[in-house]
């Protein structure tokens, strides 16, 4: 095997150790049983330094840093990225120090948001910034894997996905194809804030936010117990669309 297959090789390994250890199983088991062979563990063993050192801090800084990247892409003042010496780097593996559940829409891109390089950012992306059993799935991976301090749900305004989920609660609107599963998701969001004072999008938005928050809070047993441990910060953000500055949602 070539030198930069076995290290590939090993980098994952390592990933899929470290996600073992968090799981209860141990790979001296899985090592007795067969299932790797010893070469690949002690390759593993080598390959300790993570792709991007600075990516190692805590979920407060992680959340300062995060911030500080979008004051720059406010101001027109992102920073210039080496992406041929970043993909260099990242060939053996990844340590994202935010993992960011945002919507889908073309408007709202959070590499750019956060002035963020590769490597940086593990993004999951769905219309209406919810969560679904595979976006959670993907998240407990970016944390319990990848090592991520920091979790952000990121909406935004003027949500087409939200206005769809306001529509099918006040209007008994249908809609076609598979539309129904996202109105459907967002509809709780919508039924909590309907009585309040101000624009029932915006309050709809915040809400959903919110929610997706507290059911990533919940999630056993990776992220609750990376949050018992201090090892992981979950926090709610909404884009303005007009500024492009992300405010942080209590």
């Amino acid at each position: 095997m070539c030198e930069s297959c076995d290290s590939t090789s090993a980098a994952k390994i390592n990933e899929r150790r470290r996600f073992l250890r968090l799981a209860g199983l141990g790979v001296g088991a899985l090592l007795m049983a067969g299932a790797m062979p010893s070469r690949i563990i002690q390759a593993a063993e080598k390959t300790t330094a993570p792709p991007k050192p600075k990516n190692v801090i805590s979920p407060d800084e992680a959340l300062k840093r995060l911030m500080a990247g979008n004051e720059r892409y406010v101001s027109g003042n992102s920073e210039t990225h080496d992406f041929k010496d970043e993909r260099e780097a990242l060939v053996s593996g990844q340590n994202p120090f935010v993992a960011v559940l945002s919507c889908s829409d073309s408007r709202i891109a959070p590499e750019y948001a956060f002035d963020t390089a590769r490597g940086d950012l593990f993004a999951v992306r769905l219309a209406g910034n919810f969560v679904t059993d595979e976006g959670l799935a993907s998240l407990e991976y970016g944390v319990a894997v990848l090592g991520a301090p920091l979790i952000l749900v990121l909406g935004h305004e003027r949500c087409g996905a939200i206005e769809a989920g306001v529509k099918a609660v006040k209007d008994h609107t249908v809609f076609p194809g598979k539309i129904p599963a996202l109105t459907d998701a967002l509809k709780s969001s919508v039924e909590q804030v309907k009585g309040r004072p101000g624009d029932l999008v915006e309050n709809a938005t915040v809400q959903n936010i919110k929610n997706s928050i507290e059911r990533l809070k919940q999630a056993t047993p990776l992220l609750t117990d990376a949050l018992s441990k201090g090892q992981l910060k979950i926090v709610g953000g909404i884009y303005r669309l007009a500024t492009g500055k992300v405010e942080l949602v209590a």
